[in-house]
């Protein structure tokens, strides 16, 4: 039985508070589909008092103007924490969303604890500022912290996205205020925890539980002077739009309709051991899931028998079982979002390899069975469309001209993978697939390069020093000669 974890009030500005309005935000269980917890719904006179303290600590604190060495320190500490109560935030987490424990440690609490180590390592080496011969004379050119940040955040990953927009903010010296999801708040409450005890000063961090509404006041404030955004295209073409009302800077990663391409000298039972959890990763609510799989039509039965086998054999059930392999999805929404498009995907004629409707023995809970289509053309809905649940496509190709121009052909651009005997030959494949990340015989996500995505699937970078730049503005001193 999951504790019942109620909090009554708001971290704002460094310390909790009591909230300014009377909303409150009840957490579900997916597995139970019990109440297991609570906390205030923000307001926007919450925001209001989060943006001042923000705007306070950054035009008068003391936080920018620290040295980085000093501003390493208090997000180390950060970091340290992490590790020492992962098993507490992965518990967290997977009672929340649904994610498997198992998962939640690797991925989603140890994964936030190695994007702030990465974030450490590029902000030492990054040229905050330099001087340069201009056409005109000498320049010095810096980047400097861009100010009060809004951090809206998803419920599929809450703390390892957390960790990719603090740690930039916070060690460039920014003030954050950080949206966490409603239907995944708990774990960034015990985040703000870890914050305040790792000393960060008054005013640079605030966590503000909120639904729609109040999270566009937000990105709409006259305070912020950055948004970044991680969630579905179209709320990040709202986040936008808002947004633009005051030339906002933003950052958005959004979804991905990713495609895993075996070529046909791939070794099977590599790219089957590699492919299976990258496509029903987090119970396929990731963006960059590989649910597009693609297969030379000279091995296509065979590939679909191993497939099958693989996914049929996940363990599903309770999401705090360590044995869990895929639990339930975070609400009753997404379970029935992933049936309609396993219905849809029999109507537009593609065939159920495994799976394909509700696990026999959880009848309660949003659980879908990990379910593979065979026989898919990249037109369907179900091969276009982000499901966001673990639903996934066999695409058959003829040669890899085909299978390259069906990897492109989606409005998405997150991540992809092939698979080959030729790794050489893996790259040559990798530069003609437009998506912001690429895997050759592996399914990967290196904080210290940049990741993002092309056409629809986002805007701008995170980690890695192009990740770094985002938080950074540029500025030119004009020196005199000689100087």
């Amino acid at each position: 039985m999951t504790e019942l974890v109620e909090h009554g009030q708001l971290f704002i500005g460094g310390e909790w508070t009591d909230p300014l309005g009377t909303g409150t935000i009840r957490v579900v269980s997916p597995h139970t589909e019990q109440v297991i917890g609570s906390v205030p719904h923000a307001c926007e006179a919450d925001v209001d008092r989060a943006v001042a303290a923000a705007r306070k600590a950054f035009e008068e604190g003391p936080w920018p103007r620290l040295t980085l060495d000093e501003r390493i320190a208090v997000v180390s500490r950060i970091k340290d924490a992490i590790t020492v109560r992962h098993e507490e935030i992965a518990r967290s987490i997977s009672s929340q969303n649904g994610s498997p424990y198992s998962w939640s440690v690797l991925a989603q609490a140890l994964g936030a604890m190695m994007v702030y180590d990465a974030a450490i390592t590029v902000a030492r080496d990054y040229p905050y500022e330099e001087r340069r011969q201009g056409a005109l004379g000498p320049i010095l050119v810096r980047r400097e912290p861009v100010g009060v940040v809004a951090a809206v955040i998803p419920w599929n990953v809450p703390q390892f996205v957390a960790a990719a927009k603090l740690a930039p903010a916070l060690l460039t010296g920014s003030s954050v205020i950080l949206k966490p999801s409603p239907e995944a708040p708990l774990d960034s409450f015990i985040l703000a925890d870890i914050a305040r005890e790792a000393g960060l000063p008054e005013g640079v961090l605030s966590v503000l539980p909120a639904d729609r509404e109040v999270s566009e006041y937000l990105v709409g404030h006259p305070g912020i002077e950055k948004v970044a955004f991680t969630g579905s295209v179209a709320a990040g073409k709202r986040v936008m739009e808002v947004a633009a009302r005051n030339l906002t800077r933003v950052t958005l990663e959004l979804g991905g309709k990713s495609a895993a391409v075996i070529l046909p000298d791939a070794d099977l039972e590599a790219a089957v051991a590699g492919i299976v959890p990258a496509a029903w990763m987090n119970n396929g609510q990731a963006c960059v899931a590989q649910t597009r799989i693609l297969a030379p039509r000279s091995r296509y039965g065979e590939i679909a028998e191993a497939l099958a086998a693989a996914a049929g054999a996940l363990v599903v059930g309770d999401p705090l079982d360590p044995a869990t392999q895929l639990g339930p999805l975070v609400a009753r929404r997404q379970q029935q979002r992933s049936l309609d498009y396993i219905r849809i995907g029999q109507e537009e004629g593609a065939k159920i390899l495994t799976g394909g409707g509700r696990p026999k023995g959880l009848e309660r809970g949003w659980y879908v069975e990990p379910t593979l289509f065979g026989d898919v053309d990249n037109s369907m809905r179900i091969a276009q469309e982000e499901i966001f649940g673990p639903v996934v496509c066999l695409i058959p190709y003829t040669d890899e001209a085909e299978a390259s121009r069906i990897a492109n052909d989606s409005e998405f651009g997150l991540s992809g993978s092939v698979w080959t005997a030729d790794v050489d030959h893996g790259i040559d494949f990798a530069r003609g697939v437009r998506t912001g990340t690429f895997n050759v015989n592996t399914f990967s996500l290196d904080m210290l390069g940049p990741f993002g995505g092309y056409k629809n699937s986002g805007v701008g970078r995170e980690f890695g020093p192009e990740g770094l730049s985002e938080y950074l503005e540029h500025k030119m001193i004009h020196l005199p000669a000689g100087s």
